[in-house]
């Protein structure tokens, strides 16, 4: 019962809307200015530095409490639960309850889950994704790379095999939730990093 309420926990942490709330902070709804995405990014694009960066913060806070913090207290001993508990936060993050089961793509709170799990592959996959957006300005790409890398990573650091597996099936997810953003690419339509004026004066008015 314990392990099923802090699975329940970590999702609802997850589905805390943090761009959401700081777009409302802000005066406006960001699910209609800018992509309409509920993550760091299009905070970014839309509010700025100032908004943009405590949102990611807090996106990865979601992923590092469950996963760190919870298997300390299920008395369960086992270890994949953190697993388990990392997973449900991401879950909810995309899929919030508290949005119509909208959200952002993940990126963020997996980050915080690797974080927790397994730091030296973080680690590689923030420098991995710091490299890619300044050569192409493009985030979506940056995120998928480093999704991809991280399994790699982790294999190569000696992590278990759950935590490969898992890095690998957060990879997946990762470009099955950027799919959209893959279709832009294909077309040269995809937004390059920084913010949009045109969303910036949308947010002005709000």
């Amino acid at each position: 019962m314990t392990v099923l309420l802090l699975v329940l926990a970590a999702y609802l942490m997850g589905s805390i809307p943090t761009s959401y709330l700081v777009g409302r902070l802000h005066g406006i709804d960001l699910r209609e200015h800018g992509s309409g995405n509920l993550g760091g990014t299009n905070a970014y694009r839309v509010m700025g530095l100032a908004a943009g960066v405590p949102v990611v913060l807090v996106d990865v806070a979601k992923g590092v409490i469950p996963a760190y913090f919870f298997p300390s207290w299920d008395g369960a001993a086992l270890g994949d639960l953190a697993l388990l508990y990392g997973l449900a936060a991401i879950t909810g993050h995309v899929w919030s309850v508290f949005m119509s089961f909208r959200g952002g793509k993940g990126v963020a709170t997996g980050a915080g889950v690797l974080v927790a799990l397994a730091p030296t592959s973080a680690l590689i996959g923030l420098l991995v994704w710091i490299g890619v957006v300044s050569i192409t300005r493009i985030v979506s790409v940056a995120s998928i790379s480093a999704a991809s890398l991280v399994p790699l990573s982790a294999w190569l650091t000696d992590e278990a095999t759950s935590t490969v597996l898992f890095c690998a099936a957060i990879a997946m997810f990762v470009w099955w939730t950027h799919r959209d953003n893959l279709g832009k690419l294909a077309r040269g339509e995809e937004n390059r990093f920084g913010r949009n004026p045109e969303a910036s004066d949308s947010s002005g008015r709000g």
